[in-house]
């Protein structure tokens, strides 16, 4: 695995004809969430049988949370985490799916000149790319995915993820949708990002045509093993061997 600066971000790669991300093969970009290393995701190119010669590509979001956690921890955009905490404990759970957080916008916009970059040093081709991520990766790939004007991704995956901005997901999902095919993990008992929420955005995806699949777990906010079986199950089947 190495570590490459891409678009203006830093991108660790992996898998490929080399282990260093190299090679002609598809791809899987997966973007970590809200505090966690921008290499937090990495291991999975390991632990998920994606198919031979897939390459990884783990972006590393924009902003540094080191002053506040005291390590090297990252975020796509702020979050106000005790007024979220308080929101989701008083019940008022629209607050989270009908806003459109500051920075999200700018978030997508990195990630998509890291992308385009990507296409252009490395071969990286849309149809052929899984994108996705856990958590806040999961929303910025969902953003993306559902605002892009080139060629449909190969698939997008949703793990922990949740619904954002439903009016304009809404508006978004129903020009591109149908053309994703997206797989979703959420655990029943996430105290962090509500089980219902998350089965709304499947709800969202599929009423307007996406091959949609949503797998629940009994966990909480997590990547278990059923949700790599998942990703390796898109894989398969969105890379042929």
């Amino acid at each position: 695995m190495r570590k490459e600066r891409v678009g203006g971000l830093s991108v660790w790669m992996a898998g490929g004809s080399d282990g260093n991300g190299n090679g002609d093969g598809p791809a899987i970009l997966l973007c970590h969430g809200f505090g966690a290393p921008g290499d937090d995701l990495a291991s999975l190119w390991r632990a998920v049988d994606a198919g031979r010669g897939v390459r990884w590509f783990f972006p590393e979001a924009p902003v540094s949370l080191e002053a506040m956690f005291g390590a090297p921890a990252r975020a796509w955009w702020m979050i106000d985490l005790a007024r979220l905490d308080q929101a989701m404990r008083s019940g008022r759970r629209d607050e989270l799916k009908l806003s459109v957080p500051d920075g999200m916008l700018e978030a997508r916009a990195a990630l998509e000149t890291c992308i385009a970059e990507l296409e252009t040093k490395h071969g990286l081709a849309r149809e052929k790319t899984i994108i996705g991520g856990f958590s806040q990766g999961a929303m910025v790939t969902t953003e993306l995915a559902l605002h892009s004007e080139a060629a449909p991704f190969a698939g997008l995956a949703i793990l922990s993820g949740t619904l954002l901005c439903e009016e304009r997901w809404r508006a978004a999902a129903a020009n591109s949708a149908a053309k994703l095919h997206v797989f979703q993990s959420h655990g029943r008992r996430d105290p962090i990002l509500p089980f219902d929420l998350a089965l709304e955005l499947h709800e969202l995806l599929k009423a307007n045509g996406a091959d949609a699949e949503f797998v629940a777990h009994g966990g909480a906010h997590e990547i278990p093993e059923s949700a790599l079986a998942g990703l390796a199950a898109l894989a398969k089947r969105r890379f042929p061997q």
